[in-house]
């Protein structure tokens, strides 16, 4: 019997419990919120907002304030420094590092034991139990997974305890069991170094039986790659014949699906999409022919959501799950098993369906662009470029955009730093199907072309070769979970990439 056959009949077991969450998305939500009260009760936090005393959804959000980064610092500044019951029970030890806010360059965000087990793990757990439930000739225990991770570091020198990428954290603290089917070994996926990092992965799983890949789509690109340039092969089914799934996340598949299409020229190849944040592991795609993700709601994680509308305002409505109307844009705010309350995450969502909560990611709250009125976010952005490369037959790798407020002539437009693996026949011809198909998707947009009074036609920069990393590099953000902020309401980012695309 091979492992694979051992195996499934565990992961299997799972799937009747998601089925619940079509009828009872409510009944289940309430009791994450009450368990999580339960357990943070004694904690400072807990005892503050008078966790012990709350017995229901709505008594909680009366009484407990939206937060962000910036009202959470202070107390989890005091947990890396090592207090104990601050925002979760007992000594938490694990930092994921993430992007940075307005005030600092990287935030911390405390990663439990509870939350570990109970959300990342699970989240990759479920993410296989999905997969075997929709793939009944799997072998993908018969042979290796290639997993991409980043690195960590001590945290204040502190016995046991750890900052660095979620990845890294996830990979450190993994069951032993889980190494006998994975690759690369623990010394080299933690390698601080990307570009070394890279090689010896690809040396050493070129060599191995890899059955599944993980991670980030344009990180796992460079490994594949070099993967291709050691063996010589034309193509990844040559060097590992048994490959059949990508879990992958981080970043919108789009702009790469068709590069991965040639490194794998195979009908029978799967491509499933991951949510899993520093915050917490919050979706999962459970259907490969729609795009929309399958939100996790039994996890160690309570959902609200703010109307994208509202957010920045001082009192936003928020509104539990069971509240959300499909085809609305809403920031998510969590509750976690990690200490995490009413926090706002900065990623934006689009339900598609409520029977069950299945939606997109449409963006991020502060990833965007409306210096005109215009408010475009990055779900246009995604849809606007996939139309201009099927019609043109261009392959984007990277881009950014941002706007130019008031060019020589006084005339103000969107400019566009786009990498491509395959350069359109003709750029200009790419920008006019890139701008008509952003008018026809945002009416805000389209309003502020109209007949060029406000905004001028789109301006595309094409960016040499390996751009983007190189910016990475000098950020000192290249490999691990980072990734290319997409759109900017400031030119900050975007004259950072120009200066260095010589």
């Amino acid at each position: 019997m091979s492992l694979t056959s051992l195996l499934r009949p565990h992961f299997l077991k799972r799937l009747k419990a998601i089925e619940r969450y079509a009828n009872e998305a409510e009944t289940i939500q309430r009791n994450v919120l009450a368990r999580l009260l339960s357990k943070a009760a004694g904690t400072e936090w807990g005892r503050q907002y008078g966790y012990d005393g709350l017995r229901s959804y709505e008594a909680f959000a009366a009484r407990v304030p939206i937060s962000t980064y910036e009202e959470l610092k202070g107390y989890i500044d005091r947990m890396r420094h090592g207090e104990r019951d601050v925002l979760w029970p007992g000594r938490v030890k694990w930092y994921a590092k993430s992007s940075g806010t307005t005030n600092d360059k990287s935030k911390f965000i405390p990663v439990s034991a509870d939350g570990l087990k109970d959300t990342h793990y699970a989240g990759g757990s479920d993410a296989v139990s999905l997969y075997l439930g929709r793939a009944p000739k799997s072998r993908i225990f018969d042979g290796r997974a290639l997993i991409l991770g980043g690195s960590h570091a001590p945290n204040y020198n502190l016995p046991g305890s750890l900052v660095g990428d979620l990845s890294a954290i996830l990979i450190e603290n993994i069951n032993p069991l889980v190494n006998l089917v994975r690759t690369p070994t623990k010394r080299i996926a933690l390698l601080s170094d990307f570009e070394e990092k890279r090689d010896r992965i690809a040396a050493l799983a070129s060599k191995q039986r890899v059955t599944n890949i993980s991670g980030v789509p344009s990180w796992m690109m460079a490994v594949l790659n070099r993967v291709l340039d050691i063996t010589g092969k034309s193509n990844l089914r040559e060097v590992w014949p048994h490959l059949e799934v990508f879990f992958h996340g981080g970043v919108a598949f789009t702009p790469y699906r068709e590069q991965y299409r040639r490194l794998i020229p195979a009908d029978d190849m799967h491509y499933l999409e991951t949510y899993n944040a520093s915050e917490g592991f919050f979706g999962l795609q459970n259907d490969p022919t729609d795009v929309a993700m399958l939100l996790m709601i039994d996890y160690g994680v309570f959902f609200e959501f703010i109307p994208l509308e509202e957010v920045g305002r001082d009192n936003p409505t928020a509104v539990p799950l069971w509240g959300v109307e499909p085809g609305r844009n809403y920031a998510i705010v969590i509750s976690t098993s990690c200490g995490l309350w009413r926090y706002q995450i900065g990623d934006t969502v689009r339900f598609t369906s409520t029977k069950p909560y299945k939606f997109v990611i449409s963006g991020r709250t502060k990833c965007f662009i409306n210096a005109f009125g215009e408010e475009l976010i990055v779900d246009n952005a995604e849809k606007g470029l996939e139309r201009a490369c099927r019609e043109t037959g261009a392959i984007v790798t990277e881009y950014t955009a941002a706007p130019v407020f008031m060019d020589n002539d006084g005339r103000c437009r969107h400019q566009w730093v786009i990498e491509f693996e395959r350069r359109p026949d003709d750029v200009e011809a790419f920008g006019r199907i890139l701008d008509r198909a952003l008018q026809e998707i945002n009416s805000d947009y389209e309003a502020k072309r109209y007949k060029g009074l406000t905004l001028q036609p789109l301006e595309i920069v094409v960016a040499r070769r390996g751009l983007f990393n190189d910016w990475l590099k000098s950020r000192g953000k290249l490999g691990g979970q980072h990734k290319v902020p997409r759109l900017a309401n400031n030119r900050d980012i975007i004259d950072q990439v120009l200066a260095l695309n010589a």
